[in-house]
């Protein structure tokens, strides 16, 4: 949360995907290694603004480490997409949470994420992951078939996942 509301304090839009938003998502049954923010910020700008948290840039890499812990912060560019489908990043909402405001997709956004990554980079564990969430979250069924259909994903992938969720 640190590290979203040092962002929001300095102007940069940066929106918790990812891993990171299945962990807050499934309640910690999945824990993410780190914490992808994507935005369309350029990275001097990024990291200007957490380097005085204490975080510091890997090489060249759009990723940022912190001496005190394991996890790091990764930000990939923007603009926000699941699949070919963009999402203004007005759309992701700033949850309040008892740490502090995090901007964050939705749960319906995160299925869409994992989904796509299961898809596209043929990882099984997202698909995992997505279930995670639909089973502890208020996903929208309906904006989840009319993306996989705009985006020529298989509606087959959502009936099986909807059939895991109880």
């Amino acid at each position: 949360m640190l590290v979203s509301q040092t962002l929001e304090r300095a102007g940069v839009t940066a929106t918790l995907s990812g891993g990171g938003a299945v962990s807050v998502y499934s309640d910690n049954e999945y824990q993410s290694h780190d914490l992808d923010f994507v935005s369309s910020e350029r990275l001097k700008t990024i990291g200007d603004a957490i380097m005085p948290l204490g975080f510091r840039r890997v090489g060249k890499a759009r990723q940022f480490e912190h001496p005190d812990t394991q996890w790091y912060v990764e930000f990939p560019p923007g603009p926000l997409a699941f699949g070919e489908t963009v999402i203004a990043s007005d759309e992701a909402p700033v949850l309040e949470t008892e740490y502090g405001l995090l901007r964050i997709i939705t749960p319906t956004h995160c299925v869409m994420d994992r989904i796509a990554a299961y898809v596209y980079w043929q990882d099984n564990q997202s698909l995992n992951q997505a279930a995670m969430v639909a089973n502890r979250q208020n996903v929208d069924w309906l904006a989840l078939y009319e993306w996989a259909k705009r985006d020529g994903i298989d509606t087959v992938i959502i009936d099986k996942l909807k059939a895991t969720v109880t």
